[in-house]
C-alpha cells in the first residue's frame, strides 16, 4: 500500500478488461441483438394485428351505441382499458427482447364521483396515447415486419443460389426476362445477397429502435408528467441543500465557539495577566507572554482548519487533484489518490463539493472505519467528475445517516448523485458523480 498521501496519476476508474471485453462484440449477423430486434418486429406484427382489430372494432362498436342510452359507454370503457393493458405488455415486451425501459405514465389520481372519475378516464392525455398507440402503430410494425423479412429472405436465397439454381424451372432463376445461369451471373447474385445479409442486420436494429422510439412517445409518461416530475426532483434536492447548508453553518458556529473564540477569549486574559505583572514580576509576565503565545498558535490552527474544511485556498488555486492531495496527507489512515482530470477543470461548484465528500468520508473513515488503507479516484469521463472513496474497514454505513444523507444532499444541488455500498464487514465505497459540463 502506498504511503499516506501517495498518488498515483493518470489512473483511474475503468482501468480494467470491460473496454477490452466490448471489442468482442460479434458480427451483426450473428449478434443476439439483431435476432432479439427481429423476433420483437414479428412479434409486434402479430400483436399489433389483434389488438388494432379489436380496439378499432370496439371503438366503432362504442361510438355507434352511444346514441341508444349511452350503451356504447361501457364498451368504450372495455376498449380502453384493453389499450391500458396492451401498452402494459408493450413495455415489458420492449424492456426483454430490446432492453428499452419505458416508464408507464402516472397513475390518476384517487377520489370524487364516479362521473368525475369516468372524465378523468377518458379525458387523460396518456389513455388516447394509447389508443393512437394501437392505431398507428399498426401499419408501420406490419412495414417494418415485412420489409426487414425480405431483405433477410432475398439475402439468403441469392447466397444460397448456387446450390439450387440449376434445379429451378427454366435452367436457372430469372429476373424478369433474364436467366441467371453462368458463373458470372451466379457470382453477382452472392455478391448481392452478401450485401443484402449484412445490411441486414443494421437495418433490423434500426427499425426497432424506431419501434422504441414509437412506443416511449406514446407509452411513456409524456412531457408534461416529466416535467412534473422533474419539478419534484428539484424541489426535494433544493430542500436537502437548504438542509445541508443550515446543518454547515450550525457546525461552523459550533466550532467558532468551542475552538476559537474559547481560546482567543483565554489569550485575552493571559495577556492581561501579563500586562499586570510586568512592573512587579517580568520572569512571571514572559513566562505568561510564551504561554498566550502557543495559544495563538493553536488558535491559528484551529482557524485554519476550519477554513480548509469549508475551501481551502489551495481548491481555487491548484485544483481538486492538489487540495486531495493535501487532505490525503493530513489524513491518520494512509490514503492513495488516483487523479486522471483533464486539463479544463470543473466549475468551482462541483470542486467544492467533490473536496466536501471527500473530506468527510476520510474524517469518517479515521473515526468509525478502523481501516488500515484508503483509495480516493477521481476520474472526469465528458461531462462527469466522478469521485470514489474506497476503504477496507469494517463497514456497515448507513446511507440514510446525518453524514451521508447530508453529502447526498450536497450532490443533489447541484443534479449530481451519490451511491453508497457497505456490507457487514467491509469494504465501504463511496461514489459521487457530478455534471460538470
Amino acid at each position: 500500500m502506498a504511503a499516506s498521501g501517495a498518488r498515483v496519476p493518470g489512473t483511474g476508474a475503468g482501468t480494467g478488461s470491460e473496454p477490452a471485453l466490448r471489442g468482442l462484440a460479434l458480427p451483426g449477423v450473428l449478434s443476439p441483438r439483431t435476432w432479439l430486434a427481429m423476433v420483437h418486429l414479428l412479434l409486434g406484427m402479430l400483436t399489433s394485428t389483434v389488438a388494432s382489430v379489436v380496439v378499432l372494432t370496439g371503438l366503432a362498436l362504442g361510438v355507434a351505441l352511444l346514441p341508444v342510452f349511452l350503451a356504447g359507454l361501457p364498451v368504450l370503457m372495455a376498449t380502453v382499458w384493453l389499450c391500458q393493458q396492451f401498452a402494459r405488455s408493450e413495455r415489458a415486451t420492449f424492456a426483454l427482447l430490446l432492453g428499452a425501459r419505458i416508464p408507464a405514465p402516472p397513475p390518476q389520481p384517487p377520489g370524487g364521483s364516479i362521473w368525475r372519475r369516468l372524465w378523468r378516464y377518458f379525458a387523460s392525455a396518456s389513455t388516447w396515447r394509447f389508443v393512437a398507440y394501437v392505431v398507428f402503430r399498426w401499419p408501420l410494425i406490419l412495414a417494418a415486419a415485412i420489409l426487414a423479412t425480405s431483405v433477410w429472405a432475398v439475402g439468403l436465397a441469392l447466397l444460397a443460389l448456387p446450390a439450387y439454381n440449376g434445379m429451378l424451372p427454366g435452367g436457372g432463376a430469372h429476373a424478369g426476362t433474364f436467366v441467371l445461369h453462368g458463373p458470372g451471373a451466379l457470382t453477382l447474385a452472392v455478391l448481392t445477397g452478401l450485401l443484402l445479409v449484412l445490411g441486414a442486420s443494421p437495418l433490423t436494429q434500426v427499425l426497432a429502435a424506431g419501434d422504441a422510439v414509437l412506443a416511449r412517445w406514446l407509452l411513456g409518461p409524456g412531457r408534461e408528467a416529466g416535467l412534473t416530475a422533474r419539478i419534484g426532483e428539484l424541489e426535494t434536492s433544493r430542500a436537502g441543500v437548504v438542509d445541508a447548508a443550515e446543518a454547515e453553518r450550525r457546525r461552523i458556529e459550533r466550532d467558532l465557539h468551542d475552538g476559537a473564540q474559547q481560546r482567543l477569549v483565554s489569550l485575552a486574559m493571559e495577556l492581561g495577566r501579563a500586562r499586570a505583572k510586568f512592573a512587579s514580576d517580568p520572569q512571571a509576565a514572559e513566562v505568561i507572554v510564551s504561554q498566550a503565545h502557543e495559544q495563538a498558535k493553536q488558535a491559528l490552527t484551529e482557524l485554519r482548519n476550519l477554513v480548509r474544511g469549508v475551501h481551502p485556498p489551495v481548491l481555487s488555486d491548484r485544483g481538486l487533484d492538489a487540495a486531495l492531495s493535501g487532505l490525503a496527507a493530513l489524513s491518520p489512515v494512509p490514503v492513495t489518490v488516483r487523479a486522471d482530470l483533464p486539463g479544463r477543470r470543473p466549475p468551482p461548484a462541483v470542486e467544492a463539493i467533490a473536496y466536501f465528500v471527500v473530506a468527510e468520508a476520510l474524517t469518517n473513515v479515521a473515526k468509525h472505519a478502523r481501516a488500515s488503507r484508503v483509495l480516493v479516484t477521481v476520474t472526469q469521463p465528458g461531462d462527469l467528475l466522478t469521485v470514489t472513496v474506497r476503504d477496507d474497514g469494517t463497514g456497515g454505513a448507513d446511507p440514510a445517516g446525518q453524514g451521508l444523507s447530508g453529502l447526498a444532499a450536497r450532490a443533489a444541488g447541484v443534479d449530481g448523485r451519490l451511491a453508497v455500498t457497505s456490507p457487514a464487514g467491509g469494504p465501504t465505497v463511496i461514489e459521487v458523480t457530478l455534471p460538470c459540463g
